[in-house]
């Protein structure tokens, strides 16, 4: 499959702790200009990034309780809520990682579901994404995480943060194969070139989240 129009699977990623304001704006430029699927960005910046593409069909994507997921789900549900209003069409949220390989999975799933409460509230519906970190996962967490996910109702299965270690190929089989289509990939962390971004997808992703995009665009032919 020649993912011809591998643009309209991007999300346009820019999560640096020391990204400015002067950053994001060209950030969503380029969303625009190249016709990514979305932008996604922290909470601070996404009413920025609202307002810049209003009237475009670029959506805006903040993350929740990024990048450890060791907030409390009271605060992650809040967060999600604020983001929502901000302008935000989905949100990227990162699973209570320590939960999960403690083996206190009800936690996981009530963290999730707080998220997904608020999501489900809003109209239209918001779309949640559930960040994994398959990088400090084994294979076994990896199908349990995306057992979990699929219990408390999210949406995505999300690979990476990008702060430990990128998506796998690999990971995105693990995924697949234990979510049987219940939900959607997105792959993310450390795609860079066209090359990755094309075996990311027929690997199974749905949506790829990379800071590479124009340049994985620029790399095609």
């Amino acid at each position: 499959m020649p993912f011809t129009h591998i643009n309209q699977y991007i999300e346009h990623t820019l999560l640096k702790p020391q990204s400015t304001e002067r950053e994001i704006i060209e950030l969503c430029r380029e969303a625009k200009e190249y016709g990514f699927y979305a932008v996604c960005v922290n909470p601070w910046f996404v009413n920025l990034a609202a307002k810049l593409l209003t009237g475009t069909k670029v959506k805006v994507v903040g993350v929740v309780g990024f990048p450890l997921g060791a907030t409390l789900k009271e605060v992650k549900a809040l967060e999600a809520e604020q983001v929502f209003k901000k302008g935000a069409h989905e949100v990227d949220m990162v699973m209570n990682i320590g939960a999960l390989k403690g083996g206190n999975y009800e936690e996981v799933v009530q963290d999730i579901q707080a998220v997904v409460d608020v999501a489900k509230n809003q109209v239209p519906k918001k779309v949640v994404k559930v960040i994994i970190e398959t990088g400090l996962l084994t294979h076994e967490e990896k199908i349990k995480a995306c057992q979990l996910v699929i219990a408390a109702g999210g949406d995505f299965v999300k690979t990476c943060t990008g702060f430990n270690g990128g998506a796998a190929l690999e990971d995105i089989e693990i995924i697949k194969q234990a979510t049987e289509g219940k939900v959607k990939i997105k792959a993310s962390g450390g795609i860079k070139d066209f090359k990755t971004a094309q075996a990311m997808l027929e690997a199974g992703a749905d949506r790829l989240g990379t800071s590479s995009g124009v340049a994985i665009i620029k790399s095609i032919g």
